[in-house]
């Protein structure tokens, strides 16, 4: 295990922040830091609610994912289904509600998986990853602005999308990575 430093002497100092823009998905602005050797810039700050994924996962080892297009950089994908956690909501129950919003299908429990940051360097974003063991088809209509398709896919399968480049989402990616290695430990 790797020892903690003593000393914070690389912590870079923050002398203000302005918001160049505030949406209800990311706030954005300017902080001005320096370096620990003195040197001062600015940076840009991406600053993001947090969100909720369900990796919901079959006794057939099969993820619900859905397809869809992701239009910043144009191209159809496969996600697992999440969302931004509502203002006093729990992300687990944002995480449930995600899942049957954008698929129809509603987990029976969900637990953590894993947390993560997927652009430390410049973004606020935490990501709250969950794993939902079995999920009931409920009466709920796909949203059509969510899912051009939903599907049960294999494990294996949806690593292979990884590779082929159809999953590239960070969140959908570190779960199905995560997943995968802990099929292979046995521990799924």
């Amino acid at each position: 295990m790797t020892e903690k430093p003593t000393t914070e002497s690389t912590r870079w100092t923050i002398h203000g922040e302005r918001v160049v823009d505030d949406t209800r998905r990311s706030r954005l602005s300017i902080a001005e830091v320096e370096l620990p050797d003195g040197v001062r810039f600015e940076q840009y700050v991406i600053r993001a609610p947090r969100s909720a994924m369900v990796a919901v996962l079959d006794d057939r080892k099969r993820l619900l994912m859905m397809r869809r297009h992701r239009f910043v950089f144009d191209r159809w994908v496969w996600e697992l289904p999440g969302g931004y956690v509502d203002d006093q909501e729990a992300p687990e129950i944002c995480a449930v509600r995600e899942v049957e919003e954008e698929t129809g299908w509603r987990p029976r429990e969900v637990e953590p998986l894993l947390n993560f940051q997927p652009w430390v360097g410049t973004a606020d974003a935490e990501n709250m990853l969950f794993l939902s063991r079995a999920a009931d088809k409920t009466d709920t209509q796909v949203d059509v602005n969510e899912a051009e398709q939903v599907a049960w896919i294999p494990l294996d399968e949806a690593r292979d999308l990884i590779r082929t480049g159809d999953i590239v989402g960070a969140g959908s990616v570190i779960a199905v990575l995560e997943l995968v290695a802990r099929s292979a430990c046995g521990e799924l």
